[in-house]
């Protein structure tokens, strides 16, 4: 320790004891410093290592709400008095939670989650393995719980938290999350139907030409429907009035599409469509809901249900209006295996999530995305997210070696050998650095992390299915619609001009659809005076209806940076 070190350690006793209920951290100096209860740090502290501590110690200690963590590790022993915390406000600067399989990186979403909802926050988790959804029942005790409680000084009660279970298109157990095709938009799309750019671009064409003509894409249908009328011999014409889209490129997109439906991916998309307002509930207790999206059912299917999640994350983004630094989050979102998102992901796709990462702090969101190692994380997004945990790694290849090393640099300076104690932490521990409440990054800190309060593992099939029908939102969102769309109005234009030529006869002007909308339009509506159907229309009267109809009309379209469309609620 230099001189320049001596006056930062001797300070840091005092605002550790602000971050420990039960005692400061013990000094070797004089028998006064020691704590109440004693523990490891006042039995087996040496000189050398004592200022080390305090230091680590003094960076947690913030005197504002927090979520604890555990407590710290320091040459192989756990110190109860050096307590490790997040600072409440400091959520929506993003996180990063990494580490190899089995090494807890799901009981630390869940322990996180439960303080978050305790604290009036809503928490959004992805459970891909099927083994979170206990958060929602108290835990059980047993010896482990106990000998974790005691090493880390935690008050372990058994608790369960509010929750509402969500399964993509209804497959799996859960409320069904639907989304429309114009919602989800065409950059979200071309992911999950592994577009390249060009045909990206030509998707994103046919979006603009469907939401210009009217044509409303619901579902899956709808999309093929446009595609197959801009392919036919009747729909040619348009393509070369919406940037030259080539008939070749429109027939693999319609290809992809049918491969898409093949696959049994229609029930993702439809009505009712999902509104993403309800994952920023909170309980009649004040407690914040915690959102569970169920995906067992769909674990085969990574590509999609990770862009679901960032279209649910592009919602949001939208419709939450700018607040600033908040005392604490509106919602915590937790992307987990968001490997897969970044996975043979496009230039444009990598910006589009980095923008919102960037943007969406100002809007009280943060986001946690969970991964086995960082380097699975876009450098650009990796440098917004503020706060880690870092589970242990394996270093049993050159290229985990390497991993590993690349790992290390991304820390901050640390007194620990950071290589081997990410390959030497146990199940249940982790290397953690956060925000400070002022913004800067806390020590390097090893640690003992707490147990979760509620049950760890999945709740009975039987019991979430009761918990899935019993909800208020079941009702809402369980029955599929499937109304009038852009499938629906194709057709019936098709027939109409197939009843003309068999007559004999040419339409008649004023039935003529309009020009590219393939009858997008009803009859009746072009009959009447234009100008009083426009005001009509534009009346905040007729706006409020149609939107709580769920109508095309009711929406401004709009896309944002990943081309979803921005509704108006």
């Amino acid at each position: 320790m230099t001189d320049s070190e001596a006056p930062r350690a001797g300070t840091a006793g005092p605002q550790a004891s602000e971050a420990s209920e039960a005692s400061e951290v013990a000094t070797p100096d004089t028998e006064a410093s020691r704590p109440v209860a004693p523990g490891p740090v006042a039995r087996g502290a040496t000189p050398a290592l004592a200022p080390q501590v305090l230091e680590i110690a003094s960076g947690y200690a913030f005197p504002g709400p927090a979520l604890d963590l555990g407590a710290l590790l320091w040459d192989g022993r756990c110190l109860p008095d050096a307590q490790i915390r997040i600072p409440l406000g400091m959520l929506n600067r993003h996180g990063l939670v990494a580490g190899a399989t089995g090494t807890g990186k799901t009981k630390t979403l869940q322990l996180v989650a439960e303080q978050l909802s305790a604290q009036g926050v809503p928490v959004f988790l992805a459970d891909v393995k099927g083994d979170v959804s206990g958060i929602s029942a108290p835990g059980q005790e047993n010896d482990k719980v106990r000998a974790r409680a005691s090493e880390v000084r935690q008050e372990w009660t058994p608790a369960g938290f509010p929750c509402e279970f969500y399964a993509l298109g209804g497959i799996g157990h859960g409320i069904p999350v639907r989304a429309t095709v114009t919602s989800f938009g065409p950059v979200l799309l071309s992911k999950v139907l592994r577009l390249n750019q060009t045909q990206e671009q030509s998707l994103g064409l046919i979006f603009h030409y469907a939401d210009q003509k009217g044509l409303e894409l619901v579902d899956l249908k709808d999309l093929r429907a446009v595609v197959t009328f801009l392919t036919s011999d009747e729909g040619k014409s348009e393509l070369k009035g919406i940037g030259g889209l080539s008939t070749a490129t429109a027939g693999v997109i319609l290809r992809s599409l049918t491969a898409f439906e093949a696959q049994g991916m229609s029930p993702f998309f439809g009505e009712p469509e999902f509104d993403t307002n309800e994952l920023l509930k909170v309980a009649a207790d004040g407690r914040g809901t915690v959102s569970v999206l169920e995906l067992p059912a769909v674990q085969d299917k990574p590509q999609l249900f990770s862009t679901f999640l960032m279209w649910l994350l592009a919602d949001l983004f939208h419709d939450l209006p700018e607040v600033g630094d908040l005392d604490k989050p509106k919602l915590v979102f937790f992307f987990d295996e968001s490997h897969l998102l970044f996975g043979d992901a496009s230039r444009a796709f990598l910006d589009s999530i980095t923008q919102t990462v960037r943007l969406i702090r100002s809007k009280g969101v943060g986001i946690f995305f969970v991964t086995q190692t960082p380097k699975d994380v876009p450098a650009d997004v990796l440098a917004q997210l503020g706060n880690r945990v870092q589970h242990a790694l394996r270093a049993f290849t050159p290229d985990d070696q390497k991993a590993l090393k690349a790992t290390v640099k991304t820390f901050p300076d640390s007194p620990y050998d950071l290589e081997e104690v990410l390959t030497a932490l146990g199940t249940g521990e982790a290397v953690v650095t956060v925000l400070s409440e002022k913004g800067a990054p806390t020590p390097v800190a090893a640690t003992r992390l707490r147990a979760p309060e509620s049950l760890m593992g999945p709740v009975d099939p039987a019991v979430l299915d009761r918990a899935v029908e019993q909800s208020p939102l079941h009702a809402r969102y369980a029955l599929a619609v499937d109304r009038e769309s852009a499938y629906e109005k194709l057709r019936a234009a098709d027939a109409n001009a197939g009843a003309a030529r068999e007559a004999g006869t040419e339409p008649e002007k004023g039935a003529e659809p309009e020009k590219g909308a393939g009858g997008g339009r009803a009859r009746k509506a072009e009959e009447e005076d234009p100008s009083v159907v426009q005001q009509v229309m534009g009346s905040g009267v007729f706006k409020s209806l149609a939107r709580s109809l769920g109508t095309q009309i009711g929406r401004e379209i709009t896309r944002s940076v990943f081309g979803t469309a921005r509704r108006r609620r």
